[in-house]
């Protein structure tokens, strides 16, 4: 990868971060406050990371100036994937998931980092200067 690459790579992993937490927080506070399955509760929390972290990603790792309702659509699609990707480990946890939420949990995220970055690199914000 090169350096603009690399660069690029450790500012989507910062907006990342920040958009784990978000996800962290609202996953967490709707597994302790509402009756849904604890799949919706991740995939609440993750959408919701989701929409912070294209935002960011737009504005500070790809600096894009192209059509924000199209990169949103794109970004959110990607988000929509790698969500898939982790309900498939929600699924696979079964029983476990329920026992060990947070685990469950982090393990559903990282599912989808790497993909997640390449796939909006080039794909959703392939036209970024």
């Amino acid at each position: 990868m090169e350096r603009r690459g690399v660069r690029q790579f450790v500012k989507f992993g910062t907006v990342g971060f920040v958009g784990l937490v978000v996800n962290f927080v609202i996953a967490h506070a709707l597994e302790k406050s509402t009756t849904l399955p604890h799949a919706g509760d991740f995939a609440i929390g993750y959408m919701t990371g989701g929409i912070s972290n294209w935002y960011l990603n737009r504005i500070w790792t790809f600096r894009s100036s192209a059509h924000p309702v199209r990169e949103s659509v794109q970004f959110l699609t990607v988000s929509a994937i790698t969500l898939g990707l982790g309900e498939i480990v929600w699924w696979i946890a079964g029983p476990f998931g329920h026992a060990h939420f947070s685990t469950t949990w982090l393990l559903a995220t990282m599912v989808g980092i790497f993909s997640n970055f390449f796939i909006n690199k080039y794909w959703t914000f392939k036209d970024a200067a």
